[in-house]
């Protein structure tokens, strides 16, 4: 019996991550964070995009540092930020994971390439 229940118990053990969901694209982006490239009135900008756990987020705009809150909504991501106090939300694709790179569309920057960090 007791032979029994340590192997039903080793078996659980190594089937549990056939069980593990899969991270989301809005997970994966939020934990390992992004570089965001957008072209601003035909200037490159990249944005290294730092999400903390607390619903903040940090970036680095040429030289200037920006900081603000972000939350999930669904398949979108919602920010407001020191330079933009309203909030805009951007959908993002499913099934993206660290080391992709996808374009979505910013309301302020228009068609933007985002990479999620590995």
């Amino acid at each position: 019996m007791k032979r029994t229940l340590i192997l039903a118990g080793a078996i659980i053990a190594l089937a549990a991550p056939a069980f593990a969901q899969d991270a989301t694209t809005l997970q994966n982006v939020t934990t390992k964070g992004t570089v965001i490239k957008a072209d601003m009135q035909g200037q490159a900008l990249e944005l290294p995009m730092k999400y903390n756990t607390d619903g903040t987020y940090e970036t680095n705009a040429m030289g200037q540092a920006i900081k603000g809150k972000w939350r999930i909504d669904g398949e979108k991501l919602c920010t407001v930020s020191d330079m933009n106090p309203t909030e805009t939300c951007v959908v993002y694709p499913a099934g993206k994971k660290p080391g992709d790179e996808f374009k979505v569309t910013n309301p302020m920057l228009g068609e933007v390439t985002v990479t999620i960090n590995k």
